[in-house]
């Protein structure tokens, strides 16, 4: 029946085929975003050669993810500042959820050949993290206080931390002891209503320190002679023309490039990368010709690299997860592995009521322009009451589901909804019977700002299941992250089941609707 049914199916593509390319393009140009996905907050640092990366990761686990580039267009994930997230029961979904929670804003530094990281988890003191190898493992000391967005800097080798909070604007310099383990003095320096995200760097006899103003959407920049000032602010920059929290990073030629974040809805907040020149001793983005614009095309700041695409397929087939995919908040260790069925990601089912309530969902950024993709899952041992499938997480919805009856036939249910709604409603379904082997696609088009699902029992010919969906973001709901691809398995009560994916690719996958 089945092949009977595929062969009927129209060859109609519902929407263009998923580009997965590099932003590099491969003509000593690139395009912005370097990285097309959901990296807000960011901090670049250069040692030597080498440029590094941390950006936000809220509630996902492992927490605050690093990235490494030797041009600052082509960017790999080598690692995470946080293995697990602790202080608050609910980063285990103990006494509820966490999304928009854990930690953000972090402060990245290298001082003496050691990496440094502040960051404040929401509600928590402030968090100093320190280690001689960015990919770990990372140390820590909690310091007596709670610096909101903490902007790190080694003032002639005294540490200290720039803070102010959106809600305010005063900025507070905090003086911090040689160990980096506690606050030593704090002094008020200068007041901009509504600052917040303080990134600090000495340059050409300046003091710089870079806040975000988000009721403007803006860039502040603001400079002194001396720590206490007389400090003047200056707006450089708004997400009009590319960008409202970033600061800037030098290369090893002289020559400096900016760094800025831009909400950029559904995908969320992305990070641009922008030539600087200097007007009296001013910062200003843009090329010479352009200035106060973040280019949309520019000239890359270091040619000769070799391109890299994203985002990168997985085969589960190595003794760690990969490092672009990450918890929707700490795992139950017992309740996945990678060497039960060696070359498969296992998961066995948290008890849950529904997809935003579920433990050990793995995500994996959505990524633009346009991305799909497709998991491969061995469903042979689900039981009934399983929900296991590929699903979109943010402030949409999204679970396109195996389940499995009590006579062993098997069904995807398409189901969509928003954060708000928790359990997502079914939208449509389609019977796959005794199969034990499906692929499931899930498209994001964030062009269009809509998504599709569709499914195969051979892993080419793939039908539609349900109709578009919308991608959709917003700060105060959600995840407070652009949506993310999931592989999930819970179900409402305990259960002895188990689904082996068999790897997640990002393919272009033409999706066919099925026939009348």
């Amino acid at each position: 029946m089945w092949r009977m049914a595929l062969a009927a199916l129209t060859l109609l593509a519902l929407v263009a085929p998923t580009r997965v390319t590099a932003q590099d393009n491969g003509d000593g140009t690139y395009t912005n975003p370097p990285l097309h996905a959901d990296y807000p907050d960011p901090d670049v640092i250069r040692v030597d050669d080498d440029f590094y990366f941390a950006s936000t990761t809220f509630v996902n686990s492992p927490g605050l993810v690093l990235l490494h580039s030797k041009d600052l267009v082509n960017w790999e994930t080598v690692g995470y500042v946080i293995d697990r997230l602790d202080g608050d029961k609910k980063y285990d979904m103990d006494g509820g959820t966490a999304y928009r929670g854990g930690v953000f804003a972090p402060s990245l530094r290298y001082h003496k050949g050691t990496f440094y990281v502040a960051v404040t988890p929401n509600g928590k003191p402030t968090r100093i993290y320190y280690t001689d190898d960015v990919r770990g493992p990372w140390k820590r000391h909690v310091l007596d206080d709670s610096a909101f967005d903490p902007g790190l800097f080694f003032d002639d080798g005294t540490p200290c931390i720039f803070t102010s909070g959106g809600w305010d604007g005063q900025v507070t310099l905090h003086t911090l002891s040689p160990e980096l383990d506690r606050v030593v003095a704090s002094k008020k320096l200068f007041y901009v209503k509504g600052i917040e995200g303080s990134k600090a760097l000495k340059a050409n006899g300046w003091y710089y320190v870079f806040n975000a103003l988000p009721a403007r959407m803006a860039l502040m920049c603001s400079r002194a002679k001396q720590l206490d000032g007389p400090w003047e602010t200056i707006r450089v920059l708004d997400d009009a023309h590319g960008g409202h929290q970033g600061a800037i990073v030098d290369l090893p030629d002289g020559n400096w490039y900016g760094f800025v974040m831009r909400d950029s809805g559904p995908i969320g907040r992305v990070t641009n990368i922008s030539p600087i020149t200097w007007k009296d001793d001013w910062p200003v983005w843009g090329e010479p010709d352009d200035p106060g614009r973040v280019p949309k095309k520019a000239k890359k700041p270091i040619t000769g690299q070799p391109a890299i695409a994203r985002p990168v397929s997985t085969d589960f087939d190595g003794p760690n997860l990969p490092l672009d995919w990450e918890w929707n908040h700490n795992p139950d260790e017992t309740r996945w592995s990678l060497t039960e069925r060696p070359r498969y990601l296992r998961l066995k089912p948290t008890v849950a009521p529904d997809f935003w309530h579920a433990r050990n969902s793995l995500t994996h950024k959505g990524w633009g322009p346009t991305s799909c993709a497709v998991a491969k899952l061995d469903i042979a041992h689900l039981q009934p009451g399983d929900v296991a499938g590929l699903g979109m997480l943010g402030k949409s919805l999204v679970t396109l589901a195996v389940q499995r009856s009590d006579d062993g036939q098997a069904k995807l249910v398409f189901s969509a909804g928003v954060e708000h709604d928790a359990e997502v409603a079914p939208k449509a379904s389609a019977d796959v019977g005794k199969a034990e082997v499906v692929h499931l696609a899930l498209r994001m088009d964030f062009d269009r700002g809509k998504g599709r699902c569709g499914y195969s029992l051979d892993g080419k010919d793939f039908t539609a299941i349900g109709d578009e969906f919308p991608l959709l973001f917003d700060w105060r709901t959600g995840t407070f992250q652009g949506e993310q691809y999931a592989v999930f398995c819970y179900n409402a009560k305990p259960s002895d089941g188990l689904v082996d994916v068999d790897g997640v690719h990002f393919e272009k996958v033409r999706l066919a609707e099925p026939a009348p």
